[in-house]
């Protein structure tokens, strides 16, 4: 099977359905029990089965601003072009109005990663035939520049969720033209490493939102503090995990990068500054210096002959620094993910998650 950085592209399946919860739904079941050479066969699987989804109930409109020349006003007439007309003598005027479209951005994108696909010789045959497809229901659809879409102003809201997984995979797609291959093995430019390591904290996050949902999972905002007083000058901290039961708190940074270990002088260490960030986060969630706040550097395992394993105290409060072996198979990737919690919080831990889960299997069924 490929990988990637080490990384078994059903593995970063097995990730995704996490970071996705809608990935675990029925159409998408038959996804992890193939296997994919490419990554890029995996994104055009995933893309053909979520837009054929949409399809059935209608791709997504939304009002868009135009501008037009008509014959009678429509909306807002606009003073000086509607001039220039008159003086042109076009007997046009110049109007500005809102169409509720389905040629929205959102649509857009979802076409122009289609069009990438098609072109990519990494995507099966089959595949290439059922995105020829779907690109017929695009023909209204403008084509755009692929580099002037404006990703952190997309939003979505009720009508538009479903597009939410759709369009962060088009998303990987598209940052990824960007595929290249090394030694044999497929490196995703657009995942690696900064795309792979938002995955990479969504899925670690997800995951225990999903399994371990009484330690309260969330990624939390950890205020600065100036002589124990808020400072609303200063910016938040944000961790990427942090889990609490009782007055146990673990706070997990999660690392993706292609080196866990720095090296000086023929010496191996940490990286100084992704403790003292994990140490700043600790501090000023232990205000009262309990010793009850932990915290957790979680590295994705690299190829280094050495990678950090280690545990120790500091100011009256436990570090740890793992690595989380993504080359694994998913069975083991989890029991890597459950042996942190039974570590910190304690092998009881996994009663109460069965029961957790017991219960809530006896909700939804009955």
């Amino acid at each position: 099977m490929t990988e990637d950085k080490g990384i078994y592209i059903k593995n970063i399946y097995f990730m995704l359905t996490y970071a996705f919860g809608v990935l675990k739904q029925n159409n998408y079941s038959q996804i992890s029990g193939e296997d994919y050479d490419h990554i890029y066969d995996l994104l055009a699987e995933i893309l053909i089965r979520g837009i054929a989804k949409q399809l059935k109930h209608g791709l997504y409109r939304e009002y868009v601003l135009k501008h037009e020349n008509l014959s009678t006003v429509k909306g807002k007439m606009v003073i000086n072009p509607t001039i220039e007309n008159i003086l042109n003598n076009k007997k046009k005027i110049f109007c500005e109005y809102d169409e509720y479209s389905e040629n929205n951005i959102y649509n857009q994108i979802i076409k122009a990663s289609i069009l990438i696909l098609l072109t990519n010789k990494d995507v099966s045959k089959e595949r290439i035939k059922e995105l020829k497809k779907l690109l017929l229901f695009f023909s209204n659809i403008d084509s755009i520049s692929v580099e002037l879409i404006p990703w952190r102003k997309l939003h979505y809201q009720k009508s538009n969720r479903n597009y939410e997984m759709i369009i962060s995979i088009c998303y990987f797609v598209i940052k990824s033209q960007l595929l290249t291959e090394e030694n044999g093995s497929h490196k995703i430019l657009g995942f690696s490493d900064e795309n792979m390591s938002r995955l990479y904290e969504k899925f670690i996050l997800e995951y225990y939102k999903t399994h371990y949902s009484m330690l309260n999972p969330r990624a939390r905002k950890i205020p600065y503090t100036s002589e124990g007083k808020p400072n609303d000058f200063l910016p938040d901290m944000i961790t990427d995990v942090y889990l609490t039961y009782g007055k146990k708190v673990l706070i997990i940074d999660a690392k993706y990068y292609g080196r866990t270990m720095q090296e000086k002088y023929s010496k191996k260490s940490f990286h100084s500054n992704n403790y003292n960030q994990i140490f700043s986060y600790v501090n000023h969630a232990d205000r009262n210096h309990s010793g009850d706040v932990n915290g957790m550097l979680l590295y994705a395992k690299t190829n280094e002959s050495v990678t950090p394993n280690d545990s120790f105290q500091d100011a009256g409060n436990v570090y740890w620094i793992r690595t989380l072996d993504l080359n694994k198979d998913s069975k083991e990737l989890s029991n890597e993910l459950n042996e942190i919690v039974n570590t910190v919080f304690g092998v009881w831990i996994r009663l109460v998650s069965f029961i957790d889960r017991f219960l809530w299997h006896i909700k939804v069924n009955y």
